[in-house]
């Protein structure tokens, strides 16, 4: 029984430090809405989000859940338990996903960008959310072929990409702490070094766990 009960206590913990990397993002998007929702005044900073209100909304709607609900899926014990809820989750997941793709890739493509945020760092916020688009559904034609393994391997990287907002936080964090705030180039690198760090974890957990495989 102390066995069993340590073992519950530790799947746990992935979902929970997901869930934990996913606050500060999770808190900026909630002020976001809350300053949509509410009429704050308007300011340069957020002039664009007031113009165009859609987008912003959905991403941050579509992220938050994915974010948080997507850490469930990593309890094995949990998903193993409730294989209904796995299912049901993970179809409204792949929904989540891809508006939060898609919904990144759009404010990207034809939003009006904030100065520094042109350049560079839309070349990788349209890599990251492409990858993130693929991976979604590759994922979903694999498990539709009953293909567990690439299933596996394509959610993960999708998600990795999908949380890529917390690691950033932290990147940006421990930038500002040891030399101050970044220069435009420095935070686009701290960002791409955020969506790295994501990917480089997921794909070691993927070749350990033996789901490497080709796309095809």
């Amino acid at each position: 029984m102390p066995n069993d009960l340590a073992a519950r206590r530790t799947g746990w913990l992935v979902p929970a430090g997901l869930i934990a990397l996913s606050f500060v993002p999770l808190l900026a998007g909630g002020v976001r809405l809350t300053e949509l929702a509410a009429g704050a005044e308007i300011t340069q900073a957020n002039a664009r989000f007031f113009a165009s209100p859609a987008p912003i909304v959905a991403h941050i709607v579509a992220v938050s859940v994915y974010s948080a609900v997507g850490a469930f899926q990593f309890a094995p014990r949990f998903r193993r338990r409730r294989r209904g809820w796995h299912r049901a989750a993970g179809r409204a997941l792949v929904g989540f996903g891809l508006v939060a793709a898609v919904s990144g890739l759009w404010m990207t493509a034809f939003a009006e960008l904030p100065p520094g945020d042109d350049g560079l760092l839309t070349v990788f916020r349209g890599v990251a959310g492409t990858v993130m688009l693929g991976s979604l559904v590759l994922g979903f034609a694999a498990i539709r072929r009953g293909d567990v393994r690439r299933h596996r391997a394509w959610m993960m990287r999708a998600y990795a990409i999908g949380a890529g907002a917390g690691t950033q936080a932290v990147t940006q964090a421990v930038w500002i702490a040891a030399a101050g705030e970044p220069d435009h180039l420095t935070r686009a690198l701290l960002l791409a070094a955020g969506w790295a760090i994501n990917a480089a974890v997921a794909e070691a957990i993927i070749r350990r766990r033996g789901w490497r495989v080709s796309a095809a």
